[in-house]
């Protein structure tokens, strides 16, 4: 199994709305990627390691699929849908990563 994680660094004065990102934005990439999309979680940020300091990510998600063939094969045709849709939430760039999950 592998994981798709998109983590969106905290950023002094960007935009985030987390809503729209859980309530519009991750069920149009589950919705588009269909059986593919084994499951997602969302995670926000509340802080960093030293108390009262920033979180390292203001959001991310990560979402779960068999393989990353499964997931390119599903998400590619959508891409560019999901990706145009990244403005109605956020003005800050993402950073993404692939994992194989040894541990579930």
């Amino acid at each position: 199994m592998i994981k798709f994680s998109v983590m969106y660094p905290h950023t002094p004065g960007a935009r985030f709305d987390h809503d729209y990102y859980r309530d519009k934005h991750m069920p149009l990439l589950a919705a588009r990627m269909g059986d593919a999309c084994l499951s997602y979680t969302i995670d926000k940020g509340l802080g960093g390691g030293a108390p009262g300091s920033a979180p390292t990510y203001v959001a991310m998600c990560h979402v779960f699929a068999e393989s990353v063939e499964s997931f390119q094969k599903a998400f590619g045709p959508h891409a560019k849908e999901i990706r145009d849709d990244v403005k109605n939430y956020t003005d800050i760039v993402p950073a993404t990563q692939i994992s194989e999950v040894v541990v579930g």
